[in-house]
């Protein structure tokens, strides 16, 4: 591994850091933590931690020796020395005088101890950190090391692969008695500059950050070598069937076969994030796949996101998707009521009252087509896919130089439910759209970005889908929650296809569409050009069809259910003098709407219209409210507000009905009107 320590970048640092009061060590300690936690080999997510013993003084000006540590929530990768919270040195060190001490009380001493009591929780790992004598300790999860100890004989291949100068310690869960054991195995072996934790990982230390540093950088790279070096092929690689069906075709498929299932045919909906590097081709490829994935994880802490391991799926055939969706829901049945036997059993082992967690996989594994992380979110999905191409790496290098065997199911378990890990969790609040994903057409214009915006904030991801590419990437932008943007043109099948596709590239799927873009034409009917009338027809309602048929398409792959939203106008019930273009095919979308209501309702998916009136946006931009004010001798504010509750109703306001009707799972074949009050274009 390339040792990335650069003095001059290090002395940047304690100058850049010391202009904020930051002392040398706690501003060595960030840099030192920044090359760590961006090498993914080594940190991930979370793993890992680093630390450095050093003075502080509290808010009544006393100093303290203290123990600056990563604290909870912070990226090794992108930390700052706010995410190194200074914890009082004396206290912790005396803990080590305890025969026994709980996790809840280990965080009640670290907590009652920080200098500053706004800093984050520090790393449950502070006590082994502080027992070490040595100024900086570094500790990762890095994958060479635990190709070497995820084995039946770890002591034996980690002599091998890194002499004699580490000490061993056996795998215990993270915590005060795996502190003390550690600070024991160095006791007994003063002279180690570096431990070793069966089924765990590293820690460095040294009396300098650089030191430390290199010796982590040193020990990796010896595992690294040792692979290389005594290595032998671990894999064959299986037969696949011809004309296999490509990751875009089976991804609605999984993402719907692994979304929670809750009551009242309601779904608590997955993301994908797809991933088919060579590396992890030649594994999914491998006739040992389902052995190896059985297996379980590589380190204890990955169970938190991608629980015991991966889901092993078939070989798609393009030609036969019905059978690989049977197959899927199978294997989904299969994990599922595997992982409840797992709760279940270690469960019962103790007195103690847990909740069991959804049992989806989140990570999926597809001979000949790739790998699949899933979450409820975009960063989950990703964290998942992430941590699963480290598990392929680990586990083959291990099953290279040995047999991967790594940390047993029970203490899987304890890490999974470990109480301070269940706390995290109940703290995560879901919004109503948190799983669901949006594509928004028209997503350029004044209601598609406020549709776009809103759901992004209420947890969606979404498509901000325009004919103006350009400016569908900005509105994506400002919307945020990692939505995307895409051309579209929704006259164009192709180019609807081809929108719909991205979608199910980045997130897996599509679970509301707001078919909203249109555009209005005007002209006395019985003069009406047939080429205006029919271009009319092709954008507010062909397009309609279009997107409609792709969204039903992803979503009865899925089957999952679904929302199509569709934006009609005033004009569909109300019409007005010579709006006859744009009123008539709008009218035709009102009914398309209830059409698809009829026909897909058996399938869960639902399907409603919106109908607003007198909207600033591109349909009626300031020159059109001026001049139809005018006509009717009226203020453009009276204009705008000629509604019953006098107000002018906003792109905001409508949506929010769009918002409404995406969150209304027992409401389908319905109009909802937003103009302010116009009996007139009451339905009746």
């Amino acid at each position: 591994m390339e040792n990335l320590w650069n003095d001059a970048a290090a002395k940047a640092a304690v100058e850049r850091y010391g202009k904020d009061g930051v002392n040398a060590d706690l501003a060595l300690c960030t840099y030192t933590t920044r090359l760590l936690g961006g090498e993914p080999r080594l940190v991930l997510h979370g793993g890992g931690n680093t630390s450095v013993k050093t003075s502080a003084r509290d808010l009544v000006g006393e100093d303290f020796d203290v123990l600056c540590v990563k604290g909870s929530g912070w990226d090794m990768a992108t930390i700052e020395p706010a995410g190194l919270p200074a914890v009082k040195l004396k206290p912790l060190l005396k803990a080590r005088a305890f025969d026994a001490l709980s996790d809840e009380d280990m965080v009640t001493l670290q907590r009652a101890n920080l200098i500053d009591p706004s800093s984050p929780n520090p790393s449950v790992e502070t006590l082994l950190h502080a027992f070490l004598p040595q100024k900086f300790v570094n500790h990762t999860h890095s994958t060479a090391v635990l190709a070497i100890v995820d084995q039946a004989e770890s002591l034996r291949l980690s002599e091998a692969a890194f002499g004699d100068r580490f000490a061993f310690v056996p795998y215990i869960m993270p915590g005060f008695a795996l502190a003390k054991a550690a600070a024991e195995a160095y006791d007994a072996k003063p002279d180690a500059e570096a431990l070793i934790l069966d089924k765990h990982g590293i820690f460095t230390f040294a009396e300098t950050a650089k030191d430390a540093y290199d010796l982590m950088i040193d020990y990796v790279s010896r595992a690294e070598d040792y692979v290389r070096r005594e290595g032998r092929p671990a894999f064959h690689a299986v037969s696949l069937p011809e004309g296999l069906a490509g990751p875009e075709a089976i991804a609605p498929i999984l993402r719907g076969a692994v979304a929670i299932r809750r009551e009242g045919k309601r779904f608590g909906r997955m993301v994908n994030d797809f991933r088919a590097s060579p590396e992890i081709m030649d594994f999914v490829n491998a006739a040992e796949l389902s052995d190896m994935a059985e297996r379980g994880v590589s380190t204890p802490d990955l169970s938190i996101r991608i629980k015991t391991g991966p889901m092993v799926l078939p070989a798609p055939v393009a030609t036969d998707l019905a059978g690989f969706a049977e197959a899927t829901a199978d294997a989904v049945s299969r994990y599922s009521a595997a992982y409840t036997d797992y709760f279940n059993e270690n469960n019962n082992r103790d007195d103690v009252q847990r909740t069991m967690l959804d049992t989806m996989p989140r990570l999926t594994l597809v001979p000949g087509v790739g790998l699949f992380g899933h979450g409820r979110t975009a960063k989950e999905a990703k964290i998942a896919a992430d941590l699963g191409e480290m598990w392929i790496e680990a586990a083959r290098d291990a099953e290279m130089v040995g047999r991967f065997e790594p940390v047993s199911r029970p203490d899987l378990f304890d890490l999974e439910y470990w109480s301070l890990e269940q706390a995290k969790l109940a703290g995560n609040k879901e919004k109503p759209l948190t799983g669901q994903v949006a594509l928004v057409t028209g997503g350029g214009g004044a209601i598609g970005a406020a549709v776009a915006r809103l759901f992004a904030t209420e947890g969606a991801h979404v498509v901000v889908a325009d004919l103006d590419g350009d400016r569908a990437k900005e509105v994506a932008k400002e919307a945020g929650n990692g939505a995307i943007g895409v051309a579209m043109d929704v006259t164009d099948p192709v180019s609807v296809r081809a929108g719909f596709d991205a979608a199910v590239k980045r997130f897996g799927g599509v679970d509301v569409v707001v078919s909203n873009a249109g555009a209005a034409f005007q002209g006395p009917i019985a003069t009406l050009d047939d080429a205006l009338l029919r271009k009319s027809f092709e954008l507010n309602f062909f397009a309609h069809q279009s997107v409609a048929q792709q969204a039903v398409r992803i979503m009865k792959a899925q089957a999952t259910g679904g929302a199509l939203l569709f934006n009609a106008s005033k004009q569909a019930v109300n019409p007005g003098a010579d709006f006859g273009a744009y009123g008539l095919p709008k009218a035709a979308t009102l009914f398309l709407s209830r059409q698809y209501a009829l026909e897909h309702g058996k399938d869960g998916i639902r399907s409603n219209a919106v109908n607003a009136d007198r909207i600033r946006s591109g349909l009626l931009d300031d020159q059109m409210i001026a001049s139809r004010a005018a006509a009717r001798g009226l203020t453009v504010a009276e204009y705008m507000g000629g509604n019953l509750l006098n107000r002018e109703v906003t792109a905001d306001d409508v949506a929010h009905a769009f918002l409404d009707l995406a969150l209304a799972e027992s409401t389908t074949a319905s109009v909802t009107t937003v103009d302010g009050g116009n009996i007139a274009a009451a339905l009746r």
